[in-house]
């Protein structure tokens, strides 16, 4: 009982200082985006690696301004957090991952993608390997010939948590750096090309 108190309480209050932190940290951050002006109408899927996901709701926003995405997010007690946080940001989750309830996970994606939402997906998350993509993100594009966007985020001062993804927290008063791709189409590629692709797409700006 006490475990699951605490639990509600950490899900009411943490997100909504996070999401503070969030705006604080973009605004006194200046901000340069190396992105194309459109990626279309369509609904589309916006991958990004897990440690950036931080900021990425401030991209997706330079292509929608009305937000209109599903975010597949951990269905843990940390990805509960996360869904939380970003709701603040006019975006909506599903719950799971594509190494765990994949099946479900997939249906949910493809379906909310057919029915004009946009998803935002961590090709390596919830748990890793880092930097490794998986199979869902191009089974959602190949089922419904949406194309795909690679965002990353890189801010010029930043803390590096000790965890699996080596999430990175942007610090104040340095700049973020948005690239986003051109839209990705993978429907007539094999499932090992496109991944190869998607990998290669994320780690263009790496140090």
């Amino acid at each position: 009982m006490r475990k699951k108190l605490f639990r509600a309480t950490v899900l009411m209050v943490v997100p909504f200082f996070a999401s503070l932190l969030i705006r604080l940290l973009y605004v006194t951050n200046k901000k340069v985006f190396h992105a194309p002006k459109s990626v279309g109408s369509e609904p589309i899927i916006f991958a990004c690696w897990h440690g950036e996901l931080l900021m990425l709701p401030y991209l997706y926003f330079q292509y929608r301004k009305t937000p209109n995405a599903k975010v597949l997010i951990s269905s843990h007690f940390d990805g509960l957090l996360i869904s939380k946080t970003i709701e603040y940001f006019g975006l909506e989750t599903i719950a799971g991952s594509t190494n765990r309830n994949a099946a479900k996970v997939l249906i949910q994606g493809i379906r909310a993608l057919k029915d004009g939402y946009d998803i935002g997906i961590t090709p390596d998350g919830p748990k890793g390997p880092r930097h490794e993509v998986a199979d869902g993100i191009v089974i959602m594009a190949k089922k419904t010939k949406a194309k795909i966007a690679l965002f990353n985020v890189k801010p010029t001062k930043f803390w590096q948590l000790n965890s699996w993804d080596k999430f990175i927290i942007p610090k104040p008063f340095g700049t973020l750096h948005y690239y986003s791709t051109s839209e990705i189409d993978v429907s007539e590629m094999d499932i090992e090309e496109a991944k190869l692709l998607i990998k290669e797409g994320l780690l263009k700006h790496e140090a």
